[in-house]
């Protein structure tokens, strides 16, 4: 028979085992099975995710799973994220939902996720509700996707990737330069439309930043980089002359155009805010 001290004792020690398994799953990234609850099928287990990327993965799903996806830092402009997802294309076994305050919308059927678009949505919607199909042979079954957090330029759709169409402001374009995951300076070389999206290939002569290997150097005495960048179809961009200073976003290995002035009008708002001594930060221009 405890004492009334030592039972006080014990259920101390074991509220706080409770607190620190539920919140073993805070981390950027995922793996579970279903296996872990198998015949408690309408068991709900909670993951906490609170990283700018990271993935998921669920092997042989049953029952349901609350996915809770959050930036590592708190502030009043966390409310103005967007999520993005990745499905793999050999995801399959459950629907995903969005859960805000306990009412489900639709996000992706167990099908659609084979297809392995990216699928964006405002943090506000809610935690990711991801239920298992059930079947009887859950053995081949695998959800999976990659996930990012991403800070949209205003005006964007919080749904897509891309930003808007519509030219930078001045100020937009001198934050852009100092803050996106990729600024260069060169020209477009080509375009290609695809099924929901332009492939621009652009050819390089000044890299000053990249957050990934998206664009790669064609060697030779004459230093140049070249890869692509995507941006929305109804933009309408034409191959053409003249210099161009890119900026961006990466997105899945992918890099997308924020904003995009011919360098020579990029030259004349940095000089302008330099002389007022307004710029946010210092690109060499020469």
């Amino acid at each position: 028979m405890l004492s009334p001290f030592l039972a006080y004792l014990l259920s101390v020690v074991l509220l706080c085992r409770i607190v620190r398994s539920q919140y073993s799953s805070d981390q950027c990234s995922w793996r579970g099975s279903g296996l872990t609850h198998e015949g408690h099928t309408r068991d709900v287990e909670q993951v906490y995710l609170r990283c700018a990327q990271g993935f998921l993965e669920w092997l042989y799903p049953t029952g349901a799973i609350i996915v809770n996806l959050r930036p590592n830092t708190l502030s009043p402009a966390a409310s103005l994220l967007s999520v993005c997802i990745k499905p793999s294309k050999e995801s399959s076994g459950t629907h995903i939902y969005l859960d805000r305050l306990g009412k489900l919308r639709l996000l992706l059927r167990e099908e659609d996720q084979a297809e392995g678009r990216v699928h964006c949505f405002s943090i506000q919607d809610g935690a990711l509700f991801i239920e298992a199909v059930p079947q009887r042979d859950i053995s081949r079954k695998i959800t999976a996707f990659q996930y990012e957090l991403v800070n949209h330029r205003p005006g964007a759709d919080p749904q897509s990737l891309s930003a808007p169409c519509q030219p930078c402001t001045d100020a937009e374009v001198l934050l852009a330069a100092c803050t996106s995951d990729f600024v260069a300076r060169g020209n477009i070389l080509g375009v290609a439309e695809e099924e929901e999206q332009t492939s621009v290939t652009v050819s390089l002569s000044r890299l000053y930043r990249q957050k990934t290997q998206v664009f790669v150097s064609g060697g030779g005495r004459a230093k140049r980089w070249t890869g692509f960048v995507k941006m929305p179809t109804q933009c309408g961009v034409k191959p053409g002359e003249g210099e161009f200073l890119f900026t961006g976003t990466v997105r899945f290995g992918e890099a997308w155009l924020s904003c995009a002035p011919r360098y020579k009008d990029f030259l004349r708002v940095y000089q302008d805010a330099q002389q007022q001594g307004t710029n946010p930060c210092h690109l060499e221009t020469d």
